[in-house]
């Protein structure tokens, strides 16, 4: 069952077509990757899902119930959590304040909402930097806090946007492993990518946008052999079975 349906979707900023008939689907329980170039789209997409900006057109259903156009705030109480492609941190701030906000839209009270956040601090493997300024972290552990924020608003559906970028081989692998374990829980994932390696095991299918336009989708070995992907992205060097 489709948990999120983007249908026929186009945003234009000004004479700039950023995303131009874009339809995809994400089932419940599944990841999904979105890869392509920088200036694709794959982030405005995002921002579609989220409610940051309004498509232009086409419509967005998001739980069988269509959220076109909603704001950020609903879409989040409907079940839809994300990360930032740069990571927001409240520069005087503990780690535990920053993911308590995250729990509050749905707590019933701020002790509820810091439980809440205490048990997605220990999920993500933060509980003892809680007491910690968010900027004082390593780039890794501000991404575990981006999505610890994302978390905490308890999502059906959450969209990673390159968690992995800037991290190190053994960083890559432990977020691969926070991922699944996400996925475990019961979340469904949509996941903006580079690291091909990464996002080619870890996903079950990826759709890549090139221009603003979705060019292909299928399953990882499929992509990682069309032609137009590899023309438009991958190059010739990656190899069939998603290694570089």
């Amino acid at each position: 069952m489709a948990l999120l349906e983007v249908r026929s979707v186009t945003k234009r900023f000004g004479g700039l077509t950023a995303i131009e008939n874009v339809s995809l689907e994400v089932s419940e329980g599944e990841i999904v990757g979105l890869i392509g170039p920088n200036g694709a789209g794959k982030t405005t997409l995002f921002n579609l899902i989220s409610g940051v900006y309004p498509p232009d057109e086409g419509d967005i259903y998001f739980d069988n119930e269509k959220i076109t156009g909603r704001k950020p705030y609903d879409c989040c109480r409907r079940g839809i959590g994300r990360t930032f492609q740069i990571v927001q941190t409240f520069t005087n701030q503990d780690v535990l304040y920053s993911v308590t906000l995250g729990a509050l839209p749905k707590a019933k009270s701020v002790s509820l909402a810091q439980e809440k956040a205490s048990e997605v601090l220990s999920f993500v493997g933060l509980w003892d930097k809680k007491d910690q300024l968010g900027s004082s972290l390593t780039i890794a552990n501000r991404k575990r806090l981006e999505i610890a924020k994302a978390l905490a608003t308890e999502p059906k559906l959450l969209l990673l946007d390159e968690v992995m970028a800037g991290l190190n081989p053994t960083e890559v692998d432990e977020a691969l492993e926070l991922i699944r374990k996400i996925m475990a829980s019961g979340t469904t994932v949509f996941i903006i990518e580079h690291v091909m390696q990464a996002i080619m095991n870890l996903s079950e299918r990826i759709a890549i946008l090139h221009y603003g336009e979705k060019i292909a989708e299928g399953l990882p070995q499929e992509i990682s052999k069309d032609q137009k992907v590899i023309e438009a992205y991958l190059g010739e060097e990656y190899g069939f079975d998603g290694k570089p």
